[in-house]
């Protein structure tokens, strides 16, 4: 069997991926290069599309294949409509390489962009073609490719990715397509595969074949699977044997991760299924509200703050999440304490460690690890801003359908609150009783915690004073006697600051310092 290589094709609506994509394979998929009515009527790609070539292992590879003589591309078109951001995401998580098309007439744009951040967050290296230079007139091609490929490298570089072969083609043309060939096979690499974890299959296509069952088609993204093997839909808890198994039309008794396959399993309906995991029973988790490490997309403008709501892509699904952000200077733990953030800014410290708590609004499958984009598809389609928001790896994560009581109560997330008051009069130089600081019926909470004059002397809150809201106020040395003068003549009001911390998740609603 092959050694097979997932290259995904990412790049603006109408750059010519299709088009690329047929250009380089030999074998294709029953959905391959728009081949759907929906596809063939708007003129563009709307979903992903499979297609493979297979090649001569190249010679740098060799001692590293061993036994294996071929290599197996198997190509990825994605959409490149703003739209269809969603599927261009979830196809970019099961690739190994990326090949980056622009229309060299058009340039970069913001699909472009968008693709660039995808690239870099899914897999670990890219190709740039720049397609389309039989529109170029002939005097002046030479010099427009060599200035487009300056360009690329220079924007490339300042997102610190270097060494990215640049290739123009003409894919309509076939015009230096074994120029792209020969690169693709010097690029290439024998992917690290995981073939000892749990089987996790993502599916993209389902469908049912009188005779055969239900095919579910997709890519192996970690562990095997034999014919015979039980295995799980993950989304719906159904456990179902592997009748066959498929590559490209060519039956296999096993798959192993980076695998492109189509598996049959019988008594499933297909309609149940559009998208998802299929996997090893019990390996894939339906969470309702997890946790990740924020990382930040350079590209994203605007503000990420606690309380809103994001787009959440994991695997094939997007599933809005409301979000909480809150940091701390350690490695996400339940016995440490974080700080509730209310806004992320893109200039805020890099010291700290920014979490973010994600509530579903419906269970997303995962499991633990996975790669988790955050994006504002709400945002116009027209919009020349990036969308793609933060990223991170699933660090914790429940399908407690009772979340809020088991779950959320564990996270000691506080927030920073200050009260303030006024001395009313001096008793001695070690006590004094302050007015306005709490509330009548709260001021019993507060009794031993520390408070800070304006002037600042520090001290406790020793006890409540009479029936309203005054408190009295011990302080840990004696105060100078320029404070105590200040405050009987009135002439220099000082104030009184009581810090505390609240925590949001705590039930009993306690308050510490």
């Amino acid at each position: 069997m092959p050694i097979n290589l997932n290259i995904g094709i990412l790049g603006h609506v109408d750059s010519g991926k299709t088009t690329l994509a047929r250009a380089l394979s030999a074998i294709a998929s029953t959905g391959a290069f728009d081949k759907s009515p929906q596809s063939q009527e708007r003129g563009i790609t709307l979903d992903l599309g499979f297609s493979a070539l297979q090649i001569s292992i190249p010679d740098h590879l060799k001692d590293a294949a061993k036994s294996e003589e071929k290599l197996q591309y198997t190509f990825v078109d994605c959409p490149g409509h703003a739209s269809l951001i969603r599927t261009i995401i979830s196809g970019a998580q099961i690739i190994d390489f990326m090949i980056l098309v622009v229309d060299i007439v058009k340039g970069l744009q913001t699909q472009t962009a968008e693709c660039i951040v995808i690239g870099q967050l899914t897999c670990k290296k890219m190709l740039v073609v720049l397609n389309k230079i039989d529109q170029l007139e002939e005097k002046k091609k030479q010099q427009e490719i060599e200035k487009m490929t300056k360009k690329m490298k220079k924007t490339l570089e300042n997102l610190d990715i270097r060494g990215c072969p640049v290739v123009p083609v003409s894919a309509s043309t076939g015009e230096n397509l074994q120029l792209l060939l020969d690169a693709i096979g010097e690029f290439s690499f024998i992917p690290q595969r995981e073939s000892e974890k749990p089987f996790l299959f993502a599916v993209d296509h389902c469908f049912s074949t009188r005779g055969q069952g239900t095919i579910c088609t997709g890519t192996v993204l970690q562990g095997s699977v034999r014919v015979g093997d039980e295995v799980e839909v993950a989304q719906l808890k159904l456990s179902r044997k592997v009748k066959t198994i498929q590559m490209f039309r060519t039956p296999l008794q096993e798959a192993k991760q980076g695998d492109r396959i189509g598996i049959s399993i019988t008594q499933f309906d297909a309609k149940s299924l559009e998208r998802g995991f299929i996997c090893r029973p019990g390996s894939v988790i339906q969470c309702r509200c997890g946790i990740i490490k924020l990382s930040r997309i350079s590209f994203y403008r605007s503000s990420i703050a606690s309380n809103t709501k994001f787009h959440i892509t994991a695997g094939h699904e997007t599933i809005l999440a409301s979000v909480l952000l809150f940091s701390g200077y350690s490695k996400f733990a339940f016995e440490e304490e974080y700080r509730f953030v209310e806004v992320n800014q893109d200039e805020d410290s890099k010291d700290e460690n920014i979490f973010v708590l994600l509530q579903f609004k419906r269970p997303i499958s995962v499991i633990p690890g996975i790669l988790v984009i955050a994006s504002k598809l709400d945002l116009d389609v027209a919009t020349t801003s990036c969308r793609l928001a933060f990223y991170g790896k699933l660090l914790e994560a429940t399908e407690d359908k009772d979340f809020q009581t088991n779950f959320l109560p564990r996270l000691k997330i506080f927030k920073e609150k200050t009260k303030k008051g006024t001395i009313q009069r001096v008793v001695n130089n070690s006590e004094a009783i302050a007015a306005n600081l709490l509330k009548p019926g709260s001021r019993e909470v507060f009794i031993g915690m520390h408070i800070q004059l304006s002037t600042g002397e520090k001290g406790t809150i020793e006890s409540t004073f009479g029936q309203t809201s005054k408190v009295k106020l011990r302080f840990q040395e004696p105060l100078p006697q320029s404070t105590i003068d200040s405050l009987k003549s009135k002439s220099c009001p000082i104030s009184v600051e009581l810090h505390f911390k609240k925590y949001i998740f705590d039930r009993q609603k306690k308050i510490r310092q």
